[in-house]
């Protein structure tokens, strides 16, 4: 039978521990922080097109967008100027419906508006 020596543990501590009045050991845990990642965000995008009425976007930019009457006319002029215009950006599933809207409200007033969304 092999014999091995005692080996002392009240010396043995890493830097975490500390001893408290009672000479025993408490040990430091620090709790992990989560890393968060942001989600990404979307433009949610207007496309011009030569048979909308621009008063027809307007509308739309103030109802499902909540732009003031000021605010929607620049979007709109920026849309039939530019080619397209940018209604906000959002992130996934908001911008998703902001789409969805605008492209329902569009076929039930029989317009080919064209709403698109792209990543931010």
């Amino acid at each position: 039978m092999t014999v091995y020596p005692e080996i002392d543990m009240t010396e043995q501590h890493d830097e975490h521990e500390h001893r408290d009045d009672q000479g025993s050991y408490d040990l430091a845990v620090e709790e992990a922080r989560p890393k968060v990642k942001q989600p990404p965000l979307y433009r949610v995008v207007l496309i011009n097109d030569d048979y909308t009425p621009m008063e027809f976007v307007v509308d739309i930019l103030e109802s499902i967008f909540g732009m003031e009457r000021t605010r929607a006319t620049q979007v709109m002029l920026e849309v039939h100027t530019k080619g397209k215009g940018v209604c906000g950006v959002f992130n996934f599933e908001i911008a998703e419906t902001k789409v969805a809207q605008v492209m329902s409200v569009a076929k039930q007033h029989q317009h080919p508006l064209l709403c698109t969304m792209e990543e931010s």
